[in-house]
């Protein structure tokens, strides 16, 4: 009976200490850090000044779980205002690997403005693949994008 009473101690002591542990640790973790979309590029300047440029630390905004960076107050402010209108297509993904329902990291310096929205590819052999039929690959991407979405 005190062998039992004993064992019952150490297993509660040893719960409470467990759950005391993870409390700790959730307590003390580190928040997870968002993405730096299109590696700190601004997306607002592809817009505005015709070309691909970086932003900076001084000028964030967080959307879609990503931080966004641009290179001036007002950049940042029109993307607030409406980041629909400035992101690029499929988050930032490459386009022409989206029409192979592949995600792929693009590279900032290769895009294409087509109907008023951003396109980044990854390479430059891909905006030439993507570039064939830009609104069959468009169409294409989209669709595999909105079922991309749905599996979310």
């Amino acid at each position: 009976m005190k062998l039992r009473k004993a064992t019952m101690k150490i297993l509660m002591s040893v719960t409470v200490m467990s759950l005391l542990a993870g409390m700790i640790g959730i307590v003390f973790s580190a928040p997870q850090e968002e993405t730096v979309a299109i590696k700190g590029y601004d997306t607002v300047a592809y817009f505005t000044a015709g070309k691909a440029t970086k932003g900076t630390k001084d000028f964030t905004f967080s959307w879609h779980g990503m931080t966004w960076f641009f290179q001036s107050r007002e950049n940042r402010d029109l993307f607030a205002a409406s980041p629909e209108k400035y992101a690029p297509q499929y988050d930032g993904w490459c386009a022409w690997a989206m029409t192979e329902a592949r995600k792929a990291v693009t590279d900032p310096e290769v895009w294409k403005i087509v109907d008023g929205k951003l396109y980044l590819n990854c390479s430059p052999a891909a905006y030439d693949k993507w570039s064939r039929d830009i609104p069959g690959h468009i169409k294409k991407a989209d669709e595999i994008w909105l079922k991309m979405q749905g599996e979310k």
